[in-house]
């Protein structure tokens, strides 16, 4: 009944409406439906700490961890059986390998163990997972309306801008996002769609939410052209903290991750990440708690919520406290990933950019090196350059804060800290936390269109079967006989185990294919001659390529586990190739 009418619907769209403006009306909707998944998330999150923080129970931020871990990874494990994860590198895995096509459990399976995750205080981020749950929903919209692969991309992007802007209440962010992190290549027509998406998802977190946004600063001080220097070595620094964070990050991460049994694992993680948080409160959860005390001159309080530093107010004992909390948020955030929790590193970066800008300027001010710096701006900045250099995406980090701060009064630091500190970053590490991985494994081609379409290109899908083979003890007159019935010129010679042992094309018999007694007398095995490289089925089609390249050949045998499959020609690779091409142009 469903089917029929939804098919309805498309014949009535394809005579009454154009794919343009059909992709905008789906776009709204996906910011519609990306908006109220934000609105839910945050939501339940804020409840479930609440509620939890609300018991009045001696020491229990050690054991909450380890609770939302454990019943996170048992339930991806049992009852979603679903690998968790970077979240957003995951979308990004579907866009390059999978046509866009993101499964239909996404939509719902990251905002749920994310909760669970960061609602018992896991060290991460809800940003990631509600990227993923807007990404799966726009994908998905996408495959019901029988999009092509472009216009689902697009649409994950729609879903992605909506996330970001729901979750935050930045439209600009939320777009900028999108084009940054997750779609390779935007034209001025699919900015529409991303701008109606994102600013529905804005618009749907403001009527739920009202001002009850994750994070949101109201700026006190101004700007001061005198600070200039002061924000250069700030977008240093920053650079090379990103790099620490992401290592550190992946090698806490790594460390959890080898212990095979999940419940043993979400156990361990789950109580080292206890043992942090017990030690250094602030690590519960997200943390923009934290920031925001900072940000409103009460940095002292954050001591007032640790069960082991109550009461401590000298400012050297603050500074102390927050750099040991910047050198082991890093840890927490692997323990909760590595253990089996769900969230991603969006939040923790902006984090420790925070405590990063307010460690500089505290320091700066207590020694008193004759210029005063404001503790709130310099805080904001770091957030901004600490996450453009995890992320790789400076423009997404200068209006992200530039929006929740309500104002561009500090945009010119933005800039200056952002661009610094990614260049900073740049130096040691080419690609982002999000893409280094796939990048390295070749699953993922940014900035090469060639590269991209080969990518596309399954090796199996081009081996050609049609050729006949023969054995290496048979005569000429045999060959001469499969001449005749082959549309082909190139005839495969295998034993009887179906291994190559050589190739023989027309050429090599032409002078001696009609004489009777070369017939009669030559064996076959004595004219073939061995190919000059051979490919795997399951090879990617750079390395096919490459095997072109070095050899010069135009026809290349597929061998797997010592068996002969066929032959992948070059022509075919070509024709493959200049097909999708021309379909991508057209998309």
């Amino acid at each position: 009944m469903l089917k029929r009418l939804l098919g309805k619907f498309l014949v009535w769209r394809i005579r009454h409406l154009s794919i343009k403006n059909f992709v905008i009306l789906l776009a709204g909707l996906t910011g519609v439906i990306g908006g109220l998944a934000a609105v839910t998330l945050k939501g339940t999150v804020h409840f479930i700490q609440a509620k939890l923080l609300s018991l009045d129970i001696s020491f229990i931020h050690v054991f909450l961890p380890v609770v939302g871990i454990l019943v996170t990874a048992l339930l991806a494990k049992y009852v979603l059986k679903e690998t968790l994860g970077h979240g957003v590198t995951s979308i990004l895995y579907y866009i390059s390998k999978k046509s866009s096509i993101v499964s239909r459990i996404k939509m719902y399976s990251r905002m749920l163990t994310s909760a669970l995750t960061v609602g018992f205080g896991g060290s991460v981020g809800l940003e990631a997972p509600i990227v993923v749950t807007g990404s799966a929903i726009g994908s998905n919209i996408g495959r019901l309306m029988h999009l092509n692969y472009k216009q689902r991309t697009l649409m994950i992007g729609c879903g992605a801008a909506a996330a970001i802007s729901g979750i935050f209440n930045s439209p600009v962010a939320g777009v900028i996002f999108s084009i940054e992190v997750i779609l390779s290549e935007v034209t001025i027509g699919a900015f529409i769609p991303l701008l109606i998406a994102s600013v529905l998802g804005s618009l749907i977190s403001m009527l739920f939410s009202g001002d009850n946004v994750l994070f949101s600063f109201d700026l006190t001080d101004p700007f001061q052209t005198s600070d200039f220097l002061f924000y250069l070595v700030l977008g240093a620094i920053c650079g090379l903290v990103a790099y620490y964070f992401t290592n550190t990050t992946l090698f806490a991460e790594k460390l959890v991750a080898k212990i095979k049994r999940p419940i043993f694992k979400a156990i361990i993680g789950g109580l080292a990440l206890g043992l942090l948080i017990l030690l250094f409160n602030p690590l519960f959860g997200e943390g923009y708690n934290t920031i925001k005390l900072i940000l409103n001159g009460q940095a002292s309080e954050v001591f007032s919520n640790s069960e082991l530093f109550a009461g401590i107010s000298d400012p050297w004992a603050i500074v102390a406290f927050a750099f040991m909390v910047l050198l082991l948020k890093p840890f927490a955030t692997g323990f909760t990933i590595g253990a089996g929790g769900n969230g991603g590193i969006f939040a923790p970066s902006l984090f420790i950019g925070g405590i990063t800008g307010f460690l500089f300027a505290s320091i700066n001010n207590l020694l008193d090196l004759g210029k005063t710096l404001s503790v709130s701006n310099f805080t904001l900045v770091g957030m901004c350059g600490v996450m453009s250099g995890v992320l790789h995406a400076p423009l997404t980090a200068i209006f992200l804060i530039a929006e929740i701060t309500s104002g561009y009064t500090l945009f010119l630091p933005l800039m200056l800290v952002s661009a610094v500190a990614f260049s900073a970053n740049s130096y040691f590490q080419k690609h982002s936390f999000y893409t280094a991985k796939l990048i390295e494994s070749g699953d993922l081609i940014p900035y090469d269109k060639d590269k991209q379409l080969l990518s596309l290109m399954n090796i199996s899908k081009l081996i050609e079967k049609d050729l006949l083979t023969i054995h290496p003890e048979n005569k000429l007159d045999d060959l001469v006989d499969l001449v005749k019935k082959s549309k082909r010129n190139i005839f495969p010679v295998v034993d009887e185990n179906n291994v190559l042992k050589g190739i023989i094309t027309l050429d090599d018999i032409r002078e001696i294919m009609f004489d009777s007694e070369s017939q009669k007398n030559v064996i076959v095995g004595t004219l073939m001659s061995k190919p000059p490289e051979t490919v795997n089925s399951n090879e990617n089609m750079q390395q096919v390529m490459g095997k072109f390249e070095k050899t010069g050949a135009w026809n290349l045998p597929v061998i797997d586990n010592d068996e002969y499959i066929g032959i992948v020609s070059k022509s075919r690779i070509f024709n493959t190739y200049r097909t999708k091409l021309k379909r991508q142009n057209k998309e």
